[in-house]
């Protein structure tokens, strides 16, 4: 994989130089710049992929040269060096665009991790432009929520309820997009100007939750070789997403409904409290009032972040919208995988409708991106689904069913098709005329 250009702006010669070296010897292209007027000048004339600035330049300093750089719509990425150990400008500087930030002293091995982490974000930044409606970038404006009933009052809430300053408690089953609905709420909030902190509750081990919530200072515990930002501080003034808070341990819950109640932290190791301003907006697949019952869920938690619920529907709650899920996934895959692949054949959608769909909406887009890569013609065929698919759907489109299991084709068919007659021969497979003359034998009311 090819390595990104980084320019250097350090105006201390000896360490740009050891920098400069270091990177290179890790087969990086890198450019040097001692001063924030010359870096300007090696940035437009070569094409750089990173830049890597001290904070203290004899020119101007890196928050004014990001500025500066944020203004003139150049968006490269922009990676901040501080030995000043100002850990609340790091902050303001990620807050206008800086993608991460580094304390002198600090070990080179650290950069490279940095360096890798932003490498990583790029080609997810690129696969998103070319995939701009995949389930993680879903917003009102540029995504199809479906037309259920259960999708319109999902939307709904979101749009009563973004404006809004109450704290959100999103559930629902695994992969039916609740941080896509947190971000959406978010993006349509007073808050939609600050970042957007996402945090993984259940991934947070219980010695280490206080720092990865409120950050602590340099020297705090054994380990400690930088100041580090929590989460809460690192949202400050956006939004901060508690993903599966369910899964937070006892102790944990206890930090962090102090945090919510009084909208103060203070960093491990130091006496200092920061205010903070964050919307909370927190998502489970649990079933928080029975952990409530249980004594594993604190009460007083609970409200708190309960005052606004929104349920983020299972894809079998809304057949309805799996057609149109799935005609855009489709899309989306076939760009993303360069195929030909434009249209669904009606046994696709017939075994699509039939399967329950347990990963909801997530499992119908990996579904269809697997089927799409190993589909040989411009329509979507049984054939290239996973053998369960096949197994369900066994040729009833193509067959002279009898008895319930025909009567259940039949109105299947219809329900997916909107009540259009026409629209359901064609899913089934046979004439119009043969439509009709089944739906009298069963005397089926449609």
């Amino acid at each position: 994989m090819k390595k990104n250009t980084i320019l250097i702006i350090e105006d201390d010669n000896a360490f740009n130089t050891m920098l400069s070296h270091f990177l290179k010897r890790n087969e990086y292209v890198v450019h040097q710049a001692f001063s924030a007027k010359e870096g300007m000048t090696l940035l437009a004339e070569n094409e750089i992929d990173i830049i890597i600035s001290d904070l203290r330049l004899p020119d101007i300093d890196g928050i004014t040269l990001l500025k500066n750089l944020r203004s003139e719509g150049n968006n490269t990425e922009f990676v901040l060096m501080t030995a000043y150990s100002d850990v609340q400008t790091a902050v303001s500087a990620m807050k206008i665009g800086a993608a991460d930030y580094v304390s002198k002293p600090f070990v080179p091995e650290e950069v490279l991790l940095i360096l890798k982490k932003i490498s990583n974000q790029k080609v997810g930044k690129k696969e998103e432009k070319i995939e701009k409606k995949e389930e993680n970038s879903f917003r009102p404006n540029n995504f199809h929520w479906g037309k259920s009933t259960a999708s319109l009052q999902l939307k709904k809430h979101i749009e009563l309820v973004a404006p809004t300053p109450l704290t959100i408690l999103i559930t629902g089953e695994s992969g039916t997009g609740k941080e896509v609905v947190a971000k959406t709420i978010h993006d349509n909030s007073d808050q939609k100007n600050g970042v957007f902190i996402a945090v993984d509750c259940g991934a947070i081990p219980k010695d280490i939750a206080g720092s990865e919530f409120f950050g602590h200072v340099k020297g705090s515990f054994t380990g400690a070789i930088n100041d580090k930002v929590g989460c809460f501080e690192a949202a400050n003034g956006g939004t901060l997403f508690l993903d599966e808070v369910g899964n937070l341990s006892y102790e944990n819950q206890i930090l962090l409904l102090r945090a919510i109640q009084e909208r103060k932290i203070k960093r491990i190791g130091s006496n200092k409290e920061i205010s903070v301003d964050v919307r909370i907006v927190s998502a489970t697949n649990e079933d928080l009032k029975k952990a409530v019952q249980e004594g594993t869920f604190r009460e007083d938690l609970f409200h708190r972040l309960n005052e606004f619920s929104i349920i983020s529907p299972a894809l079998r709650d809304r057949k309805e919208d799996i057609e149109d899920f799935a005609l855009l996934f489709l899309k989306n895959a076939s760009h993303q995988l360069k195929k030909d692949v434009t249209a669904i054949s009606s046994e696709v959608m017939i075994a699509f409708f039939k399967h329950n769909w347990s990963g909801n909406l997530r499992e119908l887009q990996n579904v269809i991106k697997r089927a799409t890569l190993l589909n040989s013609s411009e329509k979507l065929e049984i054939s290239s689904l996973p053998v369960e698919f096949q197994t369900e759907n066994t040729n009833e489109s193509q067959k002279n069913l009898k008895g319930e299991a025909e009567k259940t084709a039949i109105l299947d068919a219809l329900s997916l098709a909107k009540g259009n007659k026409c629209r359901a021969a064609e899913l089934l497979g046979v004439s119009r005329k043969t439509l009709y003359n089944k739906i009298n034998l069963f005397e089926l009311d449609v």
